[in-house]
């Protein structure tokens, strides 16, 4: 029997395991936004054996290097290597895995029985938790990867409460589940649209998010001219794309249920969606630990989340079977009311002046916010702005270009700066 993460006390109810906040990290830069805005873990990809071949994957040295900076944080680093191997994939596994094991990693997120096997053997300080490619959806498979060793196994994304809930009641293993991010149409990812369309194979990290295209239907010989359209002029492309998942109403059910880890997707994201989600998401977990009887969602938390792109989003699996609302056909272009327009590098309390790397352009007079896990947000107007050699500008308009211009408030290296564009 898994441990109770509610117990009641002076007739009060007391949260006794707070879930971990998984945050993902497509490089070092995001791995370091990700812990210092709140995250308990990240996780990232190696140049090998994982499923994002197009994200910013890391090197040896770079883990090592973000093992050092989590570190700092109390923070833990998984590293996914959860393809579906073929025989030409397993080269150098086994001195990858010791690697990993060396430079401080704390476990692997895997699929495949042999990188299972493998680990055991070659790397057994490294934590090994079931990916969710292997699309797990019943306690008696739970209990199964239990007996096989493994300490945490990743919940399919078509699992709900109540199953939850029941494999929390028959075995005692970690789950993690997803709470928040992009949603795959194909059950769990076992998906091969993409290998199909591009020969870039998803299961071997190749995938081209073909769901997210936009098509026209017809109907007839492929082959043949003679084809009928199914649509009218003017008709929105068809998409067969699923909303994203957001499960932040959801935090009080998954913290008494007793998951022990509560998943963000997104490993190709930028540092400002990483740093809004992770910020929000340790917010409500620790307002709903910390007293359970008196949580409410805030407002302030839903309108943060509005705030980095996200398509619409919906609870997904968590408490029925989705329908035709939860699905994007026509609109599935990401949606943001603001734009990241720059990241603090440093702040002098005595002049009163900001140094930011521009992100995107912004100009003298806009409406700006600034927000970071040391201060609240706050708004103000940009008033004159200079580059590095101090020369006055008419706008930051250069990606990357270093900028001061005056700030009301303390800021801190790493706060954000934003502005509305709805």
């Amino acid at each position: 029997m898994a441990e109770i993460s509610v117990k009641t006390a002076d007739g009060k109810r007391v949260i006794t395991k707070k879930p971990e906040l998984l945050a993902p990290a497509g490089n070092l830069e995001k791995l370091k936004i990700a812990v210092e805005y709140g995250a308990d873990a990240v996780f990232i990809g190696g140049q090998d054996f994982g499923l994002r071949s197009n994200a910013g994957n890391f090197s040896i040295d770079e883990m090592a290097e973000g093992v050092a900076y989590a570190d700092k944080f109390n923070a833990r680093i998984y590293v996914t290597t959860n393809i579906f191997a073929h025989n030409e994939n397993m080269d150098g596994l086994e001195g990858y895995l010791k690697e990993l094991e060396r430079v401080g990693i704390s476990g692997i997120i895997v699929a495949d029985p042999l990188i299972i096997e493998t680990c055991k053997q070659a790397a057994p300080k490294l934590e090994i938790h079931l990916s969710t490619q292997q699309s797990l959806t019943n306690w008696q498979a739970v209990n199964f990867w239990k007996e096989e060793g493994l300490e945490r196994v990743v919940l399919a994304r078509e699992v709900g409460l109540e199953e939850m809930l029941e494999m929390k009641r028959n075995v005692d293993i970690e789950i993690e589940t997803f709470i928040h991010g992009a949603m795959c149409i194909a059950y769990s990812g076992r998906c091969v649209l993409s290998n199909h369309m591009t020969a870039r194979d998803s299961n071997r990290g190749g995938c081209c998010q073909s769901c997210r295209w936009d098509y026209f239907l017809y109907e007839g010989d492929a082959e043949s001219a003679d084809q009928t359209a199914l649509f009218n002029d003017g008709d929105a492309p068809f998409a067969m794309s699923p909303k994203d998942l957001n499960l932040i109403e959801a935090i009080p059910k998954l913290v008494e249920a007793g998951i022990d880890s509560l998943k963000i997707e997104g490993r190709m994201k930028s540092i400002h969606y990483v740093a809004t989600v992770v910020s929000v998401y340790r917010k409500v977990i620790d307002a709903y630990c910390a007293d359970p009887d008196n949580f409410y969602i805030k407002k302030e938390w839903l309108t943060e989340l509005a705030k980095c792109a996200n398509r619409p989003a919906a609870p997904a699996f968590f408490e029925n079977t989705p329908g035709y609302e939860e699905q994007l056909f026509t609109n599935h272009k990401k949606q943001a009311s603001h734009d990241f327009t720059g990241l603090v590098l440093d702040y002098d309390e005595e002049t009163q002046m900001v140094t930011l790397q521009q992100r995107n352009y912004f100009e003298p007079g806009d409406e700006i916010e600034f927000f970071g896990p040391q201060i609240e947000n706050f708004t103000q107007k940009v008033g004159t702005v200079w580059n590095d050699k101090g020369k006055e500008l008419d706008a930051a308009r250069h990606p990357l270009q270093v900028v001061r211009f005056k700030v009301d408030r303390p800021l801190y290296p790493d706060n954000m700066m934003r502005k509305g564009v709805l």
